[in-house]
């Protein structure tokens, strides 16, 4: 087992045990949110697990109710967005073209931005408590760069209810829609996960890879295709009054 310490202020923890890495997003001041530093943190951990070779399974989790809830509307609303759209589009590439399988354990809520995590995964197991938005258009805004990894897993039709209408949707839902693999009630989460690595790491090291690189093309293809220009549409989009007033008011709404 390798156990890394913590640091005072990390807001993701990494932790490697019997062939799994496991990575911990604990930032619940914001409820997980896509922050600078929870951003640079999780990729420090992905590219650690990458680079193991005692680590054949990569399982991303959060602590609290929220998973992810989307980009830092704190940082968003006080400065630009074309760095942060940039480094969205490279969270979902590295994601994918991780040579081990991610498996990503959905305790509660995600919005926006953070579906771009789940999509970008291998293998996704959601309590059924857990929902899902996307919450871009009631800001003046649209899932742009996070649409790179969301719009493949998702039906047409499912994807025009989800992002036109920005309302929330449940785990079952998504499982129908084809962005969770499975959902099961929250006391049989930890148990359902366990379950789907126990049968991942029994795959040999070559094995696992090569499969994840074969799933793993349309994907990459599409990302390399229109990351650049879905990032400048996010981006400018972000900039614009009509997003920040909303974004504004989203803050000021929270605060009250």
């Amino acid at each position: 087992m390798s156990n890394v310490t913590p640091a005072p202020d990390e807001l993701v923890h990494y932790e490697v045990a019997e062939g799994v890495a496991t990575i911990t997003l604990d930032s619940p001041h914001n409820r997980n949110a896509l922050s600078q530093q929870l951003i640079v943190e999780l990729f420090a951990h992905l590219e650690a697990a990458d680079g193991d070779a005692d680590v054949r399974v990569v399982v991303l989790q959060a602590t609290g109710r929220v998973f992810c809830s989307g980009a830092d509307l704190s940082e968003a609303a006080s400065g630009g967005m074309e760095e942060g759209a940039k480094v969205l589009v490279e969270m979902q590439r590295q994601i994918v073209s991780l040579r081990k399988p991610v498996v990503t354990r959905l305790q509660g809520a995600v919005r926006a931005g953070g579906i771009g995590l789940v999509a970008a995964s291998d293998i996704v197991v959601a309590a059924d408590e857990a929902s899902f938005a996307l919450t871009e258009v009631k800001l003046g805004l649209t899932p742009a760069v996070i649409s790179l990894t969301v719009l493949p897993r998702l039906t047409s039709r499912a994807a025009a209810l989800t992002f036109l209408t920005g309302e929330a949707f449940t785990a079952a839902q998504a499982v129908d829609m084809g962005l969770v693999t499975r959902a099961v009630p929250a006391d049989e989460l930890d148990a359902a996960v366990a379950g789907v690595v126990a049968s991942l790491v029994t795959g040999s090291p070559q094995g696992l890879r090569e499969t994840k690189r074969l799933l793993a093309t349309d994907l990459l293809e599409r990302i390399t295709a229109r990351g650049d220009e879905m990032a400048t549409l996010s981006a400018t989009l972000f900039a614009s009054d009509e997003a920040r007033e909303a974004m504004l008011a989203f803050l000021s709404r929270k605060k009250s």
